[in-house]
């Protein structure tokens, strides 16, 4: 599955989310995040990304999925942070 994930969060807890999502997928932007993922691993990032955050602080995550990235049409204008394309 393809996933677009988004989070925001209290400023003492981004280093943590941002090292996690890391490990998941690529880093596109400032919290947002993309990449194929399984749902297994998808359910073990929400897993860990819910003890970092702080729900009573208004911290939020944002997950849109899709079966394949080819029914999204992307379109970069300026600089892109974090290319995907050289992946195998």
């Amino acid at each position: 599955m393809y996933v677009i994930l988004v989070y925001d969060i209290g400023e003492k807890r981004v280093g943590k989310m941002l090292k996690l999502c890391r490990k998941y997928l690529s880093w596109i932007q400032n919290s947002v995040f993309e990449g194929d993922i399984t749902e297994v691993r998808l359910k073990e990032l929400i897993l860990s990304a819910e003890k970092i955050m702080k729900k009573e602080e208004d911290d939020s995550l944002i997950i849109f999925s899709s079966r394949s990235d080819k029914f999204l049409e992307k379109q970069i204008i300026g600089k892109e942070r974090s290319s995907t394309d050289n992946f195998l």
